[in-house]
């Protein structure tokens, strides 16, 4: 498997754990983001809906897939455009955005593995 592979999996693990915990401890982790604690049900679809990506992630990046590898780089540099957004449109707390940068961050390592060939 390829060092960006790899990079992919590593996040692929943090989507699991964050998963989850949105599954788990979804008022905790609403906390976290300064966000108000929910009885609802849509904090844990969105567990499962991260949690089901990071399976997805995982297994996808053993197959050293190219165009995989640098799509997920893709997805990933957006999402801190979406959080920046929804954060700019008051739907949510500014601290959501802090996801976004490990979105950023990782696919930043992931890509600087795929120029680099490794």
């Amino acid at each position: 498997m390829t060092a960006a592979s790899k990079s992919v999996q590593y996040f692929a693990i943090y989507l699991l754990l964050l998963g989850l915990a949105l599954i788990i401890f979804p008022n905790s982790m609403l906390s976290v983001l300064m966000m108000p604690e929910t009885n609802e049900p849509w904090i844990r679809v969105v567990g499962v809906l991260v949690f089901n990506l990071g399976i997805f992630y995982f297994y996808m990046a053993s197959t050293n897939n190219p165009l995989f590898l640098t799509l997920s780089v893709y997805l990933r540099s957006s999402v801190i455009v979406w959080f920046a957004v929804f954060s700019l449109l008051e739907w949510v707390s500014p601290m959501i955005i802090l996801f976004g940068v490990v979105d950023l961050l990782a696919a930043g390592w992931t890509y600087y593995l795929l120029k680099a060939g490794k």
